[in-house]
């Protein structure tokens, strides 16, 4: 992810496309998204430590998390790629 108020970024997962919209609000940054072109989630609340999709049953077989590598604040699009990494956590 890059330093962008409003970005989408594709990626694999299972052997499916996934689309990422990641986009800065006034009250926060949010997620949408799409699993194989249809929208699973539409306007998720990304906060540091808190699974985005809190859904297993989407079949993308783990959840999205946004990491503070510098403390414990929410991200925002302009800490993108540095101090707001975003990670993916394999279902248990």
């Amino acid at each position: 992810m890059s330093a962008t108020a409003s970005q989408s970024l594709n990626i694999v997962l299972n052997q499916q496309l996934v689309r990422l919209d990641v986009y800065q609000r006034s009250t926060g940054l949010f997620m949408d998204v799409w699993q194989n072109s249809t929208r699973v989630v539409a306007g998720a609340i990304c906060q540091n430590l808190n699974p985005v999709i809190h859904a297993d049953y989407l079949g993308l077989g783990g959840d999205f998390v946004f990491v503070d590598t510098q403390g414990a604040e929410d991200p925002t699009y302009d800490g993108l790629g540095d101090r707001f990494v975003l990670t993916f956590t394999a279902a248990s």
